[in-house]
């Protein structure tokens, strides 16, 4: 058993499976449902979808493509995307995803994390802090699919949605997202030792030595995949994949 979990993050525009680069152009994957199928037989632990239009176009989740997610899913997983209301997160849940996660409706409305933590309990609440480089090189929290810059800054951001009931965190650098170049460690460093709640890692994983380096340098609790789950290699076809166990026990145990 993996001390790290390894979580496939897939994201959603309309009903398809594409995958961006630094939040911005983007390429198919393929259909959700037979993707879930297929991490099925790979026997995957977790999977996470994020819509990555549904806040930016203010509708709700599109619930027919999450329900036909939830009915071939043999694994937990969560979900992002439109989550702006107690009501949204319940129908969610009810489709039989364990968690949500927020991102623009948390840096708009904070008190919703604590609201989503007392009715549905810490552990169904995950808050993505999406984190962009401004031209100083200071890093600030972005939302609105990397659009809006809230200037605030993700380790203080950290700590405030931890008191405010998140169970954790998803930390995406935006600049390393989709490039294979590797993760931010410093970024992850700091937001992980910032908190005690787990730091989900994501942005930039290219390797196998990459994962290891984000658990271990980076001292994140768990770790997610884009490009290498979809991809054969960079630059290469679409291909539905994960890393074996055996080089992940050896990179995280």
């Amino acid at each position: 058993m993996l001390r790290t979990r390894v979580i496939p993050c897939l994201l959603l525009r309309n009903e398809s499976l594409v995958k961006t680069v630094r939040f911005g152009r983007f390429g198919y994957i393929g259909d959700p449902a037979n993707t879930c199928r297929i991490f099925n037989e790979l026997e995957v632990d977790e999977l996470t979808f994020l819509d990555i239009s549904a806040s930016r176009e203010r509708r709700e989740p599109n619930y027919k493509v999450l329900s036909e997610i939830a009915s071939e899913c043999f694994m937990p997983v969560s979900y992002g995307g439109g989550i702006s209301s107690l009501q949204i997160v319940e129908n969610v849940l009810k489709l039989g995803f364990e968690k949500v996660i927020l991102n623009t409706s948390a840096l708009a409305f904070p008190n919703l994390i604590n609201e989503i933590s007392k009715s549905f309990g810490s552990q169904s609440v995950v808050v993505s802090i999406d984190v962009k480089a401004n031209f100083l090189g200071g890093q600030q929290c972005r939302g609105l699919s990397g659009t809006l810059n809230s200037k605030r800054n993700p380790v203080d951001w950290a700590q405030e949605i931890q008191k405010r009931g998140a169970g954790e965190i998803l930390l995406t650098s935006i600049d390393r997202e989709g490039t294979w170049s590797g993760f931010d460690l410093e970024l992850i460093r700091q937001v992980s030792d910032a908190v005690t709640i787990p730091v989900i890692a994501n942005g930039g994983a290219g390797t196998i030595r990459d994962i290891g380096e984000a658990a271990k340098i980076g001292h994140a609790s768990a770790i997610a995949l884009g490009s290498m789950v979809v991809y054969q290699k960079k630059g290469m076809g679409v291909l539905v994949n994960y890393p074996e166990r055996s080089e992940l026990e050896r990179v995280l145990n």
